[in-house]
């Protein structure tokens, strides 16, 4: 499965545009890693099997933001700067996604 590619779901690609859209009006949420990324879900570009080890690496990393206490988790009005990232990487489509992605490529 050397050199693979992968097309981003549709939902991904929602959950990356609105999470630009909330960095951008609270300024705040996620590196400049982080809105690379969610270009590149946004625009449905394809993903390599590293950029996919990538997500899975920052979801795993990042289940915890969801526990913050400042501002709110899945928020239009008040988003925790943990939930921006989270959409800017593709959200809890993009946690599914690359983890089965992942799986398939450990086999």
């Amino acid at each position: 499965m050397a050199g693979q590619h992968f097309t981003p779901t549709l939902k991904m690609a929602a959950n990356a545009k609105r999470g630009l859209r909330l960095r951008e009006k609270f300024g705040r949420g996620s590196t400049d890693v982080g809105v690379r990324r969610a270009h590149q879900l946004a625009e449905r570009r394809d993903v390599s099997e590293a950029d996919v080890k990538a997500m899975a690496s920052y979801f795993a990393r990042h289940e915890v933001d969801k526990q913050g206490a400042a501002h709110q988790w899945n928020s239009n009005s008040d988003p925790s700067a943990g939930f921006i990232a989270w959409l800017l990487w593709g959200g809890d489509a993009g946690r599914t996604w690359a983890e089965a992605k992942r799986a398939k490529l450990a086999d």
